[in-house]
């Protein structure tokens, strides 16, 4: 695996890289033309979920050329294990004054789609708020975890289903840093 200046530190934890900065960059654009063309004349919320979306959300928007609000929720059903914890065990915090924004459309953006709890979940909370018009937005989505069904308009890249870092992305709050996404070996996490 060839190594840069971010990743020499931590090469020997990693399989395989899975998303090159080149790709990356690539689906950035694609996604940020689909908003810009879907959004045109449109209240735009981006409302991202943290910590995992912070580097993702933030090359996004840059590349969105219409006017947008930012806010963040945070929302997890992970606690220090690679397993989601499920439903009945996420934690939502809010940001910002919600209630502000009913008459926008709201971009709830994420960094990966896994079981689908999560933004299930994050749906009917929104909604329960006032919330019409409600779109999904994951950088990365593993199908073969999806536990419930939820539509996301816009996705950047199916991956197969393995434990994934780094571009904002974690393990106990470390690899968030790479500029690239791999697949971290289980003898680091088992």
């Amino acid at each position: 695996m060839e190594s840069n200046n971010n990743s020499g530190y931590f090469a020997s934890d990693f399989k395989k890289i899975l998303v090159s900065e080149d790709e990356i960059e690539g689906i950035i654009c694609r996604i940020a033309d689909e908003i810009n063309r879907d959004y045109k004349d449109k209240k735009l919320l981006v409302c991202g979920i943290l910590k995992g979306c912070f580097i993702f959300m933030s090359d996004l928007i840059r590349k969105i050329e219409i006017p947008v609000e930012i806010t963040f929720i945070k929302a997890s059903s992970y606690g220090s294990s690679s397993v989601s914890a499920g439903a009945e065990n996420i934690k939502v915090t809010v940001f910002s004054e919600l209630e502000n924004y009913k008459n926008y459309n709201i971009l709830v953006v994420d960094d990966i789609l896994d079981t689908g709890n999560t933004l299930c979940f994050l749906e009917k909370y929104l909604k329960d708020m006032g919330f019409d018009n409600i779109n999904f937005c994951t950088f990365l989505d593993k199908p073969e975890r999806r536990e419930t069904d939820i539509y996301v308009k816009y996705i950047g890249k199916q991956i197969e289903n393995e434990f994934v870092v780094g571009y904002g992305l974690d393990f106990n709050e470390k690899y968030r840093n790479m500029p690239f996404v791999a697949a971290l070996d289980e003898k680091v996490y088992d």
